[in-house]
């Protein structure tokens, strides 16, 4: 069975059963399954492999036309004891999700990327217990974020299949009936030591201890006690070795609750780094740090929404390392915990973006859709140090006859900077900006000669600026946060390569492609007012074919070209030399 590791590794127990593999399944595409009973069937009529989605090969379902609603279930079997708690945990389904533990409404979520819990306590029998999952979900829904996920029956452009119901891993722990329910951490490398707000789930008395190890020995001791469901406490840090790109240290941190239900310990990690802007560009640890990121959108081709195998993270962030790059942007959706943790292990920075596309952010009541689940992500994922930065939306433009919401975009940002006061927010990648940290573009022209008069001559304050209309400068660190795109397919020179999408003109020979690849990583890299740059992208997409990988990670070019392609990529940044 592929996916076989703990799907949270910064929240790990013990404790824990694996729910993926063979579930019973069957599509509603009518949306009818409750009138027609079908959620308190006993079964249903076919199968599916979790955490694939129903789109995908590897789910064994593979039904691409639209799917408007599906139901799951599986047995499992539970002794449950007096005192503990049965918690079922899914990483992320789309987008509407309710939950049944025998015919019995459990609990639910909306929202199709973020993770949520379950509470089966109540509902549990001794033996055999049954869960059913419904899940309802539409791309064409513009109350739902569904990011790339086609509105079309075809994939198109840079639209591609749709994920629907359960597509991440699914388990089981067992706790004690008082147990921790969440951490948040905040280091503070100034003074060497780490906060910690720590929410827990019980009554009455509770002690928690927090021991942080560093390459196996104790740095850091605190111990807290409380009788409410939130305790902040700070650990000092005795040997302090910084967070960075490179040089990724990780400490480990063990959370310990105990109470009159008994113990619940937890297993964490945690980085000691800090980030600031300096007006011009990022800072890591007080040092300029120069973005080199690759777009990378989280498709994996058999899985679609979904990796194969648990170490696919670490192979495709690898491959982007190959070639230079320090980063990547997690774009137009959520990752999973499981690519955030490679990234803190390997030293590779990446910022976190919703799927704004497919939404329509000029309704009166976009807040109460997007808001919640953005901060859930948010929540999610706050104490990744890789993590750098917030991106609440990407290139909204105008929709449905409505020029966007300059209000929806600014209140997003307030909230975004009030969750996590730490780290820079884009309120929109591209365009239009109205309050942002980072003031980026997206510049896909594939002239060399016209990014040379863009971008070599800019003086002091200056930027090149290609949405000059419909947003302001004003001062911010500016980065091109989405270039190149440049298209190379097998059949490069034969008809069958207009079936494919890239943008601008296709090369017409090898050396031209790293010529233009190459001039262009130069002329970026060496202006001294950019701050970074995003490459599109790490790998193609289905028809998107303008990624350095084709779709099933296969290197387009020798070792050789990957070479050039790199060198091009690790020349030294102008602006980290002021």
């Amino acid at each position: 069975m592929a996916r076989e590791l703990y799907p949270r590794p910064e929240f790990v127990r013990d404790n824990w059963t694996n729910l993926n593999g063979e579930w019973e399944f069957e599509l509603d595409t009518g949306v009818s399954a409750k009138s027609r009973g079908r959620l308190s069937a006993e079964h249903l009529d076919g199968k599916i492999n979790v955490p694939f989605c129903p789109e995908s090969e590897l789910s064994g379902v593979g039904h691409r036309d639209f799917i408007n609603a599906c139901v799951y279930k599986r047995n499992i079997v539970v002794h449950p004891e007096a005192g503990k708690k049965y918690l079922l945990n899914f990483e992320a389904a789309y987008h509407t999700t309710e939950v049944y533990i025998g015919d019995e409404p459990a609990g639910g979520h909306k929202g199709g990327y973020t993770p949520f819990t379950v509470d089966m306590t109540p509902y549990l029998t001794d033996g055999e217990n049954t869960i059913t999952v419904y899940c309802r979900g539409d791309s064409r829904d513009h109350t739902q974020p569904s990011g790339k996920q086609s509105e079309r029956y075809e994939s198109h452009g840079c639209m591609y299949t749709r994920t629907t119901g359960i597509f991440a891993p699914v388990w089981s722990e067992v706790v004690p009936a008082t147990y921790v329910k969440a951490i948040k951490l905040d280091p503070d490398t100034d003074n060497s030591r780490l906060f910690a707000d720590i929410k827990l789930c019980g009554k009455g008395k509770k002690t928690v201890r927090l021991t942080a190890m560093l390459g196996g020995k104790q740095v850091g001791v605190a111990t807290a006690e409380t009788t409410s469901e939130n305790v902040r406490t700070v650990i000092d840090i005795d040997t302090l070795k910084l967070w960075s790109p490179a040089n990724p240290t990780l400490y480990d941190l063990i959370i310990q609750l105990d109470s009159a239900d008994g113990t619940d310990t937890v297993k964490s990690y945690f980085g000691m780094r800090k980030i600031e802007m300096d007006g011009e560009c990022m800072l890591i640890n007080g040092k300029r740090f120069y973005q080199k990121l690759v777009l990378d959108q989280g498709y994996y081709g058999k899985g679609v929404y979904t990796a194969e195998n648990d170490d696919d993270f670490e192979k495709d962030i690898r491959r982007s390392m190959r070639l230079g790059f320090n980063g990547a942007r997690l774009h137009e959706r959520v990752f999973e915990r499981r690519f955030l943790y490679d990234a803190d292990r390997l030293g590779y920075v990446v910022w976190g973006e919703y799927p704004n596309w497919g939404f329509d952010h000029t309704s009166e009541t976009a807040l109460k859709y997007y808001l919640p689940e953005w901060l859930e992500a948010i929540d999610r994922d706050y104490n990744h140090p890789a993590l750098i930065g917030w991106c609440t939306t990407n290139e909204t433009w105008d929709q449905h006859g409505c020029q966007q919401d300059n209000e929806f975009l600014r209140q997003l940002y307030y909230a975004t900077k009030r969750a996590d006061t730490m780290r820079p927010c884009i309120d929109v990648s591209g365009n239009y900006h109205v309050i942002t940290d980072i003031y980026d573009i997206h510049d896909y022209n594939q002239d060399t000669a016209a990014l040379h008069r863009r971008y070599d001559s800019l003086l002091p304050g200056e930027i090149f600026e290609n949405k000059g209309d419909r947003q302001k400068y004003g001062g911010e660190p500016y980065m091109i946060s989405e270039y190149g795109g440049i298209r190379w397919t097998k059949d490069v020179l034969s008809e069958k390569s207009e079936k494919s999408w890239g943008y601008g003109d296709s090369p017409k020979s090898l050396d031209e492609y790293i010529a233009r690849y190459t001039e262009m990583a130069h002329i970026l890299i060496s202006c001294p007012r950019i701050c970074g740059l995003c490459y599109t992208q790490l790998y193609d997409v289905e028809q998107e074919q303008n990624g350095l990988y084709y779709y099933d990670r296969e290197p387009k070019f020798s070792e050789e070209v990957m070479d050039k392609l790199a060198e091009a990529m690790n020349e030294k940044p102008a602006i980290e030399n002021d």
